[in-house]
């Protein structure tokens, strides 16, 4: 997730700070949700290398070697999904399609451009 996320969350804050002010000392557990956020942006991620993938959620983390990786599986909206030799899916977080020039780059031939072979075709 890039960081330029924090921005909005931060103006969360800032724009709770009147009802905590003038609501009572009960509403400062509104400050709750942009920390979670701000948690939530910092830690998600999915960080790619020649031998394997990490990926981090808010309460886990998962390294995949390359060899266990069938194929990507793309969806129309969120984070792109990678398929496992077992058929599971695991989520990339924070991989979009847009990223799979650089994902097929860092692989190491592992993994084509698609991208590349429709620039191919035309």
């Amino acid at each position: 997730m890039p960081t330029t996320g924090l921005l909005p969350v931060g103006l969360l804050a800032i724009c709770e700070t009147p009802v905590v002010t003038t609501a009572g000392p009960a509403f400062a557990a509104l400050y709750l949700v942009p920390i979670l956020l701000a948690v939530w942006i910092v830690r998600t991620r999915t960080v790619v290398d020649a031998e394997q993938l990490r990926t981090r959620s808010l309460f886990g983390a998962r390294t995949l070697a390359w060899a266990e990786v069938r194929s990507l599986k793309l969806p129309r909206r969120g984070w792109v999904n990678a398929v496992l030799a077992d058929d599971e899916l695991a989520p990339l977080p924070g991989v979009r399609t847009r990223h799979l020039p650089m994902l097929a780059a860092v692989s190491g031939g592992r993994l084509s451009d698609p991208n590349a072979a429709a620039d191919g075709a035309e």
